[in-house]
């Protein structure tokens, strides 16, 4: 089954983008104007997040995020047959910011959310860093497509890390200089557990492994974002966060990040992923001990 969808999504990728930038915009007719996938999800977080802004308002920005979640999906799809030299023509970013760190032998973590379109900058910057890049990855329950984002993940020499298994898969990097992405952004699974503070006005749940992991083991941590000057071209801005974050009191680290991605998405809103259901869970005051702000 994997090679015969596989064959049918080289065939299709084979199409130059702009005729692929039809079927995106057929596509998103389908999922938002007639299906409506996750609409209500997606107005109903951006009434939270703007709730200064008119019902319009927040309309033009959900319909300008479908455009680029399913440019995102079309431009992956793309990746099947485009050659590293293709993708790296249409996404830029100031990646001196990591190779510098790589000169003083120390290893870094990269913390970003899921801003468009991720997947052609890990391709990029794979290539791009000095660094070797691990990539930390959800698992797809379905396995063809699993293996096939796998393999589009990894083909510029990105190492995948399932976050399923992260300790296990640390292992053989201890002693290694690397640096890992970390999409700093999930709803966590266990909120009594996780680092809370507001995000836009919301008490919001941030996962804690990627603080506590650069805290213990003293790694420089970067903040990045992903910026779209037009469409099929971004740009991936890297910002040094905190270079002894072992020196940080217990969650600063984390709300330094909640208040950079508030910025960074309020400058371009169309980009975050507002189909994620990221306040799902309520704030409990017994985890008051988990409060950072």
């Amino acid at each position: 089954m994997y090679y015969i969808v596989y064959g049918l999504l080289y065939l299709i990728s084979l199409l130059p983008l702009r005729v692929l930038y039809i079927l995106s915009d057929a596509f998103y007719v389908l999922v938002y104007r007639i299906l409506g996938y996750r609409r209500k999800v997606v107005l109903d977080n951006l009434q939270i997040a703007f709730p200064e802004k008119t019902l319009a308002e927040r309309k033009k920005i959900a319909s300008k995020f479908y455009h680029n979640f399913i440019d995102s999906i079309i431009e992956s799809l793309k990746m099947v047959s485009a050659s590293d030299a293709y993708i790296k023509k249409r996404v830029s970013g100031n990646w001196e910011v990591l190779n510098d760190l790589y000169k003083t032998g120390r290893s870094c973590q990269i913390h970003l959310g899921h801003t468009f379109n991720w997947e052609w900058a890990n391709l990029v910057g794979a290539k791009a860093m000095h660094y070797t890049f691990l990539g930390v990855y959800m698992p797809i329950k379905n396995k063809t497509f699993d293996r096939l984002f796998r393999h589009l993940r990894s083909k510029s020499g990105s190492v995948l890390l399932p976050a399923t298994e992260m300790r296990t898969a640390m292992l053989p990097w201890r002693n290694k200089q690397y640096c890992i992405g970390l999409v700093a952004d999930q709803s966590p699974s266990a909120a009594e557990k996780s680092f809370w503070c507001n995000f836009f006005g919301k008490p919001t749940g941030f996962v804690p492994g990627p603080e506590t992991g650069a805290r213990a083991n003293n790694i420089p941590v970067v903040f990045a974002n992903i910026e779209k000057p037009r469409r099929g071209y971004y740009k991936v801005v890297f910002t040094l966060a905190e270079d002894q974050p072992s020196s940080l009191k217990r969650g600063e680290l984390t709300l330094r990040y909640a208040r950079y991605l508030e910025q960074v998405i309020k400058q371009q809103p169309d980009m975050w992923l507002w189909s994620h259901r990221r306040w799902k869970k309520d704030w409990n005051e017994e985890w008051r001990k988990n409060w950072v702000e």
